[in-house]
């Protein structure tokens, strides 16, 4: 097993080797890894790795997040200078000039672990940097998997295999080791694997809590809004951060709502059964704390259902349970990482929007939310008001977050959430975020200002 020091040494060097890359050849050396991770007899037998592994969500699923994971980050880095000058303002007299950032510590999850492996690494070389990759215990096969395809993609086009490692030394110390000693970290995963980038003195990306929740509004195609949430909600079991935690339909059209729902192989549970999925969705852990049952995470519904002694179709692809009021009293308001789903019924929209504010400060602050709605109004009020990083307008979040073919939302994993989650950055975390920018100043006529200019209309309104 080599060090963190030997590893490190290894990924300087072959980052050095490409330091004076030309832009056609980082851009050869991005497809080349990319096609690996994206082909189908690789992505096929990767998504199968990962299910077997992890026993998170389905192989179908998996294949489908990389072909568009992996297939997103390509097209948003396609014609896009990452080496050189990338830009020239004559009126200001400013350059930039991109340069790498250097060797990269990226932290995957379990949930997610080969596509995420896939599309980072596109992002990161796009800058010129070597990356090495720390995954997931639960997912250590098909990670490794996952980067020797694309060692093997190096290889082939001639650039150094050694850009992409994966941790030899899991331990505790051994990542720490690995964070504090990296240029940067991009941590996906957990909120303590997110507190000890942050914590590890080495300038960091992570990811905040997601839990998302869409409102409908009375104006919303209610066949189409159900439609793209279970689309939404179902996808790989609801593995990912942007997956619906909640929906809000306004009362005017919540019965035609359900009804459609029910149409799309969603089961609604109630009574007894209720209080039995509950109970077998939180249970008291080794530490004696009331947590999400780990048997129960991104799980088939029948899986569910049977642990906790209740019926539903075979058919059924999603449990529907209605939340109550006061909100935080039940527990069906917190994270499922499952295809259970909570519904909340609104009197209009600023019920509904309290109801938003209520959900996303207790788990999902600064992630996301999503409205289905035409009123514009409605999407200007969420712009302005909502402490979020993103509003996703009439689509599926947990595509539309983190980008898709029907959006322009860069193609990521890694959803920043700013400080209200606790993160550094708002944005989608992609290949911008691994480069260094020199900006080249050159004098041109300079601005001036009178006191009057500047102070005149203040001056009348206030006084001097």
């Amino acid at each position: 097993m080599k060090t963190i020091d030997e590893q490190l040494a290894l990924a300087k060097k072959a980052q050095l080797q490409i330091d004076n890359y030309s832009q056609e050849q980082v851009d050869e050396m991005c497809l080349a890894i990319g096609w690996e991770v994206y082909k189908d007899d690789n992505i096929e037998k990767l998504a199968k790795m990962a299910v077997e592994e992890t026993a998170f969500g389905n192989v179908e699923s998996k294949i489908i997040k990389h072909k568009r994971k992996v297939g997103g980050v390509l097209y948003d880095i396609k014609g896009v200078k990452s080496v050189g000058l990338m830009e020239r303002n004559e009126e200001t007299g400013i350059s930039k000039y991109a340069k790498p950032v250097g060797v990269v510590c990226g932290i995957l999850p379990a949930t997610n672990p080969t596509a995420t492996c896939g599309g980072k690494a596109i992002s990161i070389l796009k800058g010129r940097n070597a990356v090495i990759f720390k995954p997931s215990s639960r997912a250590l096969e098909a990670t490794r998997e996952t980067i020797n395809m694309m060692r093997e993609g190096l290889k082939k086009v001639g650039a150094p295999m050694d850009l992409i490692q994966i941790l030899e030394d899991p331990s505790r110390d051994g990542i720490a080791e690995l964070m504090q000693k990296s240029d940067i970290v991009v941590a996906t995963g957990s909120g303590q694997v997110v507190r000890a980038a942050y914590s590890s003195g080495t300038p960091s990306y992570g990811v905040g809590q997601g839990n998302a929740v869409a409102i409908i509004a009375e104006d919303a195609k209610v066949k189409d809004a159900a439609k793209m949430i279970c689309a939404s909600k179902y996808f790989d079991y609801a593995t990912s951060c942007s997956s619906e935690n909640s929906v809000i339909p306004l009362e005017c059209i919540y019965d035609e709502f359900m009804k459609e729902m029910q149409a799309n192989d969603c089961f609604l549970v109630t009574g007894e059964d209720r209080e039995k999925l509950k109970n077998t969705m939180w249970q008291v852990n080794a530490k004696g704390k009331l947590a999400l049952n780990q048997d129960i995470i991104a799980k088939s519904v029948q899986h569910i259902a049977k642990l906790a002694g209740i019926t539903v179709p075979d058919t059924a692809k999603i449990i529907l349970v209605e939340g109550t009021q006061p909100i935080y009293e039940d527990k069906f308001y917190d994270e499922k990482i499952s295809p259970v789903l909570t519904v909340y019924k609104a009197k209009d929209f600023q019920d509904a929007y309290r109801i938003l504010v209520e959900l996303t400060d207790k788990v999902g602050r600064g992630h996301s939310c999503g409205i289905h709605t035409f009123k514009k109004e409605y999407i200007e009020f969420l712009g302005n008001n909502m402490k979020t990083s993103r509003v996703t307008v009439r689509q599926p979040m947990s595509a539309g977050n983190g980008g898709h073919p029907a959006n322009r939302m860069p193609s990521t994993a890694t959803l920043g959430c700013g400080t209200w989650g606790g993160n550094s950055t708002t944005e989608n975390v992609h290949w911008k975020h691994f480069i260094n920018i020199t900006w080249v100043n050159e004098p041109v006529d300079a601005w001036t200002f009178s006191d009057e200019d500047m102070w005149g209309e203040f001056w009348k309104k206030n006084g001097k």
